[in-house]
């Protein structure tokens, strides 16, 4: 489905009412995502895409989106965003309903069928984050784009050809199937796999999350996706993240074990832990994935 907007009043709402080109649909929906749930209706509205307050941007006509009424838990709740804009491949999307990007291409909004993500860790950023429609930024990258084939087009699906830790190949050593997905905090794996990997990285499980010694960054292994024969190397520091309490520094795993069941899964995700570190540019013309070292 295209977005969907959070009910929860510590959030930005979306109200109907106030909109005179909101059109009801009628239709409800339930999504279950790998962390948290949520059901609601449908309605149809223009989707404005802004770049600036003094540059116009896009608007979508005739968008069908999901308005969230239940959402069981607290996950949403205490999350920092108002709601999700869902870009993958239609066959993903709920109840039929055209994707965002798919519209904007049909309507003629974007110049080439592709959309690209930059998404820095850097909390001292100038420039932030950044969703492009229609093109991709040399800025934000080095050296040149890999594309890499869509293996199945629900989610941005592609091949990996192994994951070395340390230098050494310690899963998919006969390959595997992983998705590129910005909806994803970590990067997930089969859990069994995933609690080899945290032990190989010297990650302990506390508290539902699993810590590490902020001390050990400099012994710990690289962690490496190879993809379409490119590796793609995370250092410590990268797979890490690190908070502050009262003035003490915590750090815990990157990684997260999530168990997709087929036909679907199983599924590697590379989710923002993996981006942060690199471009990645979706072309829906191509169905392909571009990857390059992001530029901090």
């Amino acid at each position: 489905m295209g977005c969907y907007f959070y009910i929860s009043e510590n959030h930005n709402q979306f109200r109907p009412s106030q909109s005179s080109t909101y059109m009801e649909n009628g239709n409800s929906f339930s999504i279950q995502y790998g962390t948290g749930s949520l059901s609601g209706i449908i309605g149809m509205d223009q989707v404005s895409v802004f770049i600036s307050s003094v540059v116009e941007g896009i608007t979508v006509a005739n968008q069908q989106f999901g308005e969230s009424i239940n959402e069981p838990g607290s996950t949403f709740v205490n999350a920092e965003f108002d709601g999700i804009l869902g870009l993958a491949y239609p066959s993903l999307a709920v109840g039929g309903v055209t994707p965002v990007f798919d519209n904007m291409m049909a309507q003629n909004l974007v110049d080439i069928p592709m959309f690209s993500v930059y998404m820095t860790r850097n909390p001292e950023s100038t420039t932030g984050s950044e969703l492009i429609f229609g093109g991709y930024d040399h800025s934000h990258f080095s050296g040149s784009l890999n594309w890499v084939p869509v293996t199945k087009q629900g989610y941005w699906q592609i091949a990996l050809d192994n994951i070395q830790v340390g230098g050494t190949i310690m899963f998919c050593a006969e390959g595997c199937q992983a998705i590129v997905d910005t909806g994803t905090s970590l990067i997930t794996g089969p859990s069994e796999k995933i609690k080899q990997l945290q032990n190989a990285i010297g990650a302990v499980p506390t508290d539902g999350e699993y810590a590490m010694e902020c001390n050990n960054l400099n012994v710990m292994p690289d962690i490496t996706f190879t993809i379409n024969g490119i590796p793609y190397t995370l250092p410590p520091k990268a797979y890490t993240l690190t908070d502050f309490v009262d003035g003490m520094e915590f750090c815990t795993s990157g990684f997260q074990g999530l168990d997709i069941q087929p036909p679907a899964g199983p599924l590697w995700i590379l989710g923002d832990v993996f981006l942060g570190q690199f471009y990645a540019v979706f072309d829906r013309g191509n169905n392909l994935v571009g990857l390059a070292p992001a530029v901090p």
